[in-house]
């Protein structure tokens, strides 16, 4: 399959994790990626797992960072000369407690790079490419978005906050720009192992499909939305639950 052949996929926060199998995944079908991540070590792992600089680029910096998402795109445009999709999937989750245990400032983190951040690169590089070419935009919510899971409220008000922000981009962005989301429930990564940690096996008995995610399963879904194959998709959310919702458990 060469879906993305001769095209280039930006993904935000791509150094492990969801966002690095999404990179591998485009890869996969004949793209071409920029990633980008905080930590310089873990980005130049990522590289090479990614097949090196012909393949991939990597810029480090923080997602809310205006100077960083800039350079980015002007790096992405300058190495590979488009910008044909953009998946913002960089997250934080700084605090894991009740909603109402929440400070200011962790609340401000949460919302500058789950939301906020999402709304600047998606005008960046919609200024810089996607709005004269064409091309789709995919964010990478959660089910705590739709459905409420304790220990993690105010991630999940920011990511029900990033569904509505996907549906108003489709509506302001089209015709040339697609926007749509996955929100997933519980993946297996270093980010999400509080939700199951230690009771992996009970937790898996909720799901219908009897197993947790994997970061491949929501690159699986990733790449088909940016793909030409869903031309007539857009302002949709696709739930990824492996059928935990059926039952009413998360």
């Amino acid at each position: 399959m060469n879906r993305y052949f001769g095209q280039v996929a930006l993904v935000t926060g791509a150094s492990r994790g969801i966002g690095l199998a999404i990179a591998k995944r485009i890869l996969s079908e004949g793209g071409k990626v920029v990633i980008t991540a905080r930590k310089p070590e873990a980005l130049e792992l990522a590289i090479l797992e990614l097949g090196g600089p012909e393949f991939a680029l990597a810029v480090i910096g923080s997602a809310d960072d205006p100077d960083h998402q800039d350079e980015t795109v002007r790096r992405a445009i300058e190495t590979f000369g488009r910008i044909d999709v953009l998946v913002n999937n960089c997250g934080i989750n700084p605090h894991y407690g009740r909603l109402l245990d929440v400070d200011y400032s962790e609340a401000k983190k949460i919302f500058d790079v789950n939301v906020m951040a999402t709304i600047s690169w998606t005008k960046k590089v919609a200024d810089a490419w996607l709005g004269k070419h064409g091309g789709a935009v995919v964010n990478v919510a959660s089910l705590a978005g739709i459905k409420p899971e304790t220990g993690i409220g105010m991630y999940g008000v920011s990511k029900a906050a990033l569904l509505q922000v996907t549906r108003q981009l489709a509506v302001e962005l089209g015709p040339k720009i697609r926007v749509n989301a996955v929100a997933p429930a519980v993946v297996k990564t270093k980010f999400a192992e509080k939700l199951f940690e230690g009771k992996e096996t009970e937790l898996s008995k909720r799901y219908a499909v009897g197993r947790l995610g994997e970061p491949e399963d929501v690159a699986a879904a990733v790449a088909f939305l940016g793909s030409p194959d869903a031309a007539w998709i857009t302002g949709q959310i696709l739930t990824l639950d492996g059928g935990v919702t059926l039952t009413g458990g998360f």
